[in-house]
């Protein structure tokens, strides 16, 4: 394990407050949001889709990486050049999602776990030979009646970090993602208790299997309450309900955490985020940034369902998400950017 070549690719994923693109949606993931648009459910189209991304002007000043999918590894741009190869040339780093999904547990009913373990250390060799810098593992925590169990928690930390250890063992910088979900109607203090627990048993599993702490990003779930529950905290309350559960449970070597949205509206993730980082700004021991899906994409996959007229403002919207993203970062955001026609860059005075 080359450790300084870790620390440096972590570093470089955290720098000018840019964060990271997931746009590892599975084949399922991708057909199931493409259809209510009335977009083919087919591989040309999500090589499509995904070209817009990668080619959408200026992406690089606010994404420092992106997470993709062993499809598009294998796939060309309009123009004819690897994806990898387009994302470097956009001065993004390209990682890739290395899981199988999350499968329902033996004996735990409601609960998963996620799997992809067999043949790791040969799948990362070659993704590290393609290019690749970093990598990603989801697991799926539920909260619900009596769970989730100590057996799932500790089941998908003992994954999470044999992932880990196996991606620092090839020169990938893991994302360790143990997402505990919105759906439910438990409270925001359930979901503080459940993460806490969650996280002092990953971080605990980390250490025993060796994984070098410097050389990771966290990719958690913010503490919110669930879809269902009556009580839906404001921004405020979430801010310091998430940040003092890290500053808890998440040591202080680890360099960066940076946040799925979850599902949640593009604008209240970036508010949520922005809070955290104007209200705990001195107190935070690592950058706490994005690493958003549908809180970045989803306008601009509705903008171009599927028609190529239409991929200059899908384009300008998906930029317009990267923006307020990295202005949320930066502890920069207004809600004022989302009807401006002509917001300021992010690091400049809005």
């Amino acid at each position: 394990m080359n450790l300084q070549k870790l620390e440096a690719t972590a570093r470089a994923l955290l720098a000018d407050g840019k964060g990271l693109l997931a746009m590892d949606e599975s084949t399922g993931t991708a057909n199931k949001r493409f259809a209510p648009l009335g977009v083919p459910q087919t591989e040309d189209a999500r090589r499509a889709y995904r070209d817009l991304i990668v080619t959408t002007p200026e992406l690089g000043k606010n994404i420092s990486g992106a997470i993709l999918y062993d499809e598009t590894v294998r796939q060309k741009t309009k123009d004819e050049r690897p994806f990898v190869e387009a994302i470097i040339q956009a001065g993004i780093i390209p990682g890739i999602k290395v899981d199988a999904g999350a499968k329902e547990m033996a004996a735990h009913p409601g609960e998963k776990i996620t799997e992809g373990l067999d043949g790791l250390r040969e799948r990362l060799a070659e993704y590290t030979g393609l290019g690749l810098r970093f990598a990603k593992w989801r697991a799926v925590i539920t909260i619900g009646d009596g769970i989730p169990s100590d057996g799932c928690i500790a089941a998908n930390a003992d994954a999470l970090a044999r992932y880990a250890a196996l991606c620092q063992e090839a020169g990938l910088v893991p994302i360790v993602e143990p997402e505990v979900l919105m759906e439910g109607s438990h409270t925001l203090e359930q979901c503080a208790e459940v993460t806490e627990r969650t996280l002092n048993v990953v971080f605990d599993v980390l250490i025993r299997q060796r994984v070098a702490l410097e050389g990771m990003i966290l990719k958690p779930n913010m503490i919110l309450p669930g879809l269902d529950c009556p009580v839906q905290n404001p921004v405020e309350e979430v801010a310091d309900a998430t940040v003092s559960c890290f500053l808890r449970t998440v040591p202080a070597a680890v360099p960066g955490i940076a946040f799925l949205s979850g599902g949640q509206p593009s604008e209240l993730a970036a508010e949520r985020l922005n809070a955290m980082n104007v209200r705990f700004k001195e107190r935070m021991p690592w950058a706490l940034t994005f690493s958003f899906s549908r809180a970045i994409q989803q306008p601009a996959l509705e903008i171009w369902a599927g028609r190529d007229e239409n991929i200059p403002a899908a384009q300008a919207a998906l930029l317009h998400r990267a923006q307020c993203s990295r202005a949320a970062r930066l502890g920069e955001y207004h809600p004022d950017m989302e009807t401006s026609t002509d917001p300021a860059t992010p690091g400049e005075q809005f």
